[in-house]
């Protein structure tokens, strides 16, 4: 499915001359999720690792855990009234045994690009479904100055933006640095999603020697996602919200915002950053 950019005509002034070109765009299409037959879910998404991202997103859930929960993916044809199948569509199976939301609660959720679970998500609802504690053992010991890499080493691997300008990126780091995992969306906690259910379906999680980069904010629902797939340190570019300072505080989980050059806030979780070398920097 390789709709990720499309193109349109575009007015453009520069400097009071006016042309008109072909400009690329990110696309953006809705993906009702589907589980077992039963609609759960649509999220507004980029095309492309749908599969991934219907997986992660049930992790995030609490339903899947491994990729002995998952029976199978697959696209639904006969998605419109005449039978067509839109690739915007996608069921997934459990495997037997697997324990299943209640459909008839608030779990009917209409997700948007920017907004993830909204009003559904709480401290508790978390802390009750959580798989995996937040506890690498022994834990990372990240220094500032390879947390301050990362989000150069983010943003060379974002192939779309490059011709788009509209994507967000998620990406996976292992504890030395190293690039694991990258995935672009219009919607953050939908590049999470992709990357999460990647893992899950190659037998990864908890991804509890890693660590998350997320471009823009760091939300609750972000924190949400990481706890969920065991990882235990957060990185954003921007600030993080009140809420996903208080999921960090109450999980173990490391939230680093405003990651821009040398400098970051650390919100929780210090006890993972080697603070002598920031002493010795500073």
């Amino acid at each position: 499915m390789g709709r990720v950019t499309e193109r349109r005509k575009v007015l453009r002034i520069r400097d009071g001359a006016v042309s008109t070109r072909p400009d690329t765009l990110v696309a953006e299409e809705p993906l009702e999720i589907r589980l077992n037959g039963k609609p759960l879910a649509i999220t507004m998404r980029t095309p492309g690792d749908d599969f991934a991202l219907a997986a992660g997103f049930l992790v995030s859930e609490g339903v899947l855990a491994s990729a002995s929960d998952l029976r199978n993916i697959v696209y639904c044809a006969g998605a419109t009234a005449d039978g067509a199948n839109t690739y915007n569509v996608v069921d997934v199976s459990t495997a037997p045994g697997v324990a299943l939301p209640d459909f008839t609660l608030e779990r009917n959720v209409y997700t948007s690009s920017s907004c993830g679970l909204c009003g559904k998500a709480s401290l508790d609802a978390v802390r009750t479904t959580a798989r995996w504690p937040i506890a690498d053992t022994p834990p990372l010991g990240l220094t500032p100055g390879l947390l301050a890499a990362l989000p150069d080493r983010l943003r060379a691997a974002q192939r779309v933006f490059d011709r788009t300008g509209g994507l967000h990126a998620a990406a996976l780091f292992d504890e030395d640095g190293e690039l694991l995992d990258t995935r672009e969306d219009v919607g953050r906690h939908n590049a999470v999603d992709k990357l999460v259910g990647r893992a899950l379906r190659d037998g990864a999680l908890p991804l509890s020697r890693t660590i998350l980069m997320v471009s823009g904010r760091a939300s609750f629902e972000l924190a949400q996602k990481a706890v969920m797939a065991g990882i235990p340190v957060l990185a954003a570019v921007s600030a993080p919200s009140s809420l996903a300072v208080d999921l960090a505080a109450e999980t173990g989980l490391t939230l680093v915002g405003f990651l821009r050059g040398s400098s970051m806030n650390v919100y929780a979780g210090e006890h993972r950053i080697a603070l002598r070398e920031a002493a010795a920097q500073g």
